[in-house]
């Protein structure tokens, strides 16, 4: 039986794959394992038309064992962390599919520091939602109560624009892509904070539109606004707001490995900066980063910690080797100091502050991290776990690998939110990176259909 958790929680096209019995099991579950009778969980939601389905579902099964659960309606997946750990709460559930399209969606646990869970704590939560019904529920009198607890978002908003009246950016006129997602509502709020004018888009949602031809995943619309407006520079979120990518002045789209780059770089040459110390001199990536982010961090005196793709892998890498730093090509960066789990508008908040503070502008920020040609492919596959036991598979990625030379790389791996199996391939020569990226998808569409 596959595993009900990928890297990101539980996902699946709603009511098809993934099914409000099993949102209503890990509500039991969760009551189960993390909370006990009399505790309280609090659970959210993105703008998906599904999320009322499946944080009904929840609320159903934690109540039946005796939990309150505090409902905060839409907020982004860091707000749900940030109120998950505010000490009311034990636990809390995210309803969301992050930056996958709106037919999908999926259901996030936290603890009540407002982490993602360790993988032996989610294959416990598996086991007793496979369970769910041998669980002893509440008796009448003893059941939880629903509590609408939409007002609490406020306190979220007013952490992080305490933290953005840090930053002068009266100066600027910045284009905000909200992906139709949940920062629709918040983000011209937080960011405004700054004095910079803002400029909001695609913050309409209207269940199914989130996602889509927009936000971090597709920033052709934002690019081109901020091109056309004269705007100084863009970011763009996605559908939950934990991760960033960010638009130049000229409208050039820069990347989360450039943006993880210049706040590295920031860090390392900060007056009285310690690269020995890992708070300033240590980053932590996955192993899809680019080799040209960790030769530019390198080169400036720091050094770069890599671990598995999930921004949980990044954390514990993070907490491990002391980094205050770490990120995903992905746009999901943490930043210690501020959070402890991706947000995009923090990220947001501190490209702002390098670029105020440096008064460089971020087209020239990000040209100091040269980065290496890299494809990446997404290939639908029905088989994506047997790709290591296909000898045909193997041998080309060898082949593929001995082409590439030292100072290349193949990285071949199933998702962990898709029924996909992702190549990666990165190398100096742009052609043969290419030629082998589309090489060895056609292969493993072959091999594992």
């Amino acid at each position: 039986m596959p595993r009900l958790f990928g890297t990101d929680g539980i996902r699946g096209v709603a009511n098809v794959e993934l099914k409000p019995t099993t949102a209503f099991a890990l509500g039991r579950a969760t009551a189960q394992r993390l909370v006990g009778p009399g505790g309280s969980i609090v659970v959210g939601q993105d703008t998906r038309r599904s999320g009322d389905m499946f944080v009904a579902a929840i609320a159903a099964g934690a109540t039946s064992l005796g939990v309150t659960v505090h409902t905060v309606g839409v907020v982004p997946t860091p707000a749900l962390a940030f109120l998950a750990a505010d000490g009311i709460n034990a636990a809390g559930i995210m309803v969301s599919a992050s930056h996958n399209p709106a037919e999908d969606n999926g259901l996030k646990v936290l603890d009540g520091d407002g982490l993602k869970l360790d993988d032996a704590v989610e294959d416990e939560l598996e086991q007793l939602i496979w369970r769910s019904e041998e669980l002893a529920g509440a008796a009448p009198d003893r059941l939880g109560t629903i509590v609408d607890s939409r007002d609490r978002i406020a306190l979220y908003v007013a952490h992080r624009q305490a933290l953005a009246r840090t930053i002068d950016a009266s100066r600027l006129r910045i284009v905000v892509d909200c992906a139709n997602g949940s920062a629709s509502a918040v983000a011209a709020t937080i960011l405004g904070a700054t004095g910079a004018r803002v400029e909001v888009i695609n913050d309409q949602p209207d269940g199914m539109n989130i996602n889509l031809h927009c936000g971090a995943t597709d920033p052709a619309a934002l690019a081109a606004r901020v091109a056309a407006s004269g705007a100084d520079l863009g970011f763009a979120l996605d559908g939950d707001a934990d991760r960033l990518v960010a638009v130049d002045g000229t409208g050039s789209v820069v990347d989360g490995d450039r943006i993880i780059g210049v706040l590295a770089l920031d860090r390392l040459a900060r007056p009285g900066a310690d690269p020995g110390d890992p708070a300033t001199g240590k980053l932590v990536v996955s192993v899809l980063s680019n080799g040209g982010l960790q030769q530019a961090v390198e080169s400036a005196g720091g050094s770069v910690v890599r671990t598995p793709v999930g921004d949980k892998y990044i954390l514990e890498g993070m907490q491990v080797s002391g980094a205050g730093l770490g990120g995903e090509k992905s746009g999901h960066v943490i930043v210690r100091e501020h959070t402890t789990s991706g947000d995009g508008l923090v990220t947001a908040l501190e490209v702002l502050r390098v670029v105020t503070s440096s008064g460089v502008r971020l087209a020239d920020l990000a040209g100091r991290i040269p980065l290496l040609p890299q494809e990446q492919r997404a290939v639908r596959v029905r088989h994506k776990e047997q790709w290591e036991g296909d000898p045909v598979l193997r041998r080309a990625i060898a082949d593929a690998e001995a082409r590439l030379g030292g100072g290349g790389r193949v990285l071949v791996r199933p998702s962990g939110t898709e029924p996909s199996l992702r190549v990666m391939v990165e190398g100096a020569d742009p052609a043969l990176v290419l030629e082998l990226a589309d090489g060895l998808s056609a292969l493993a569409e072959q091999r594992l259909h």
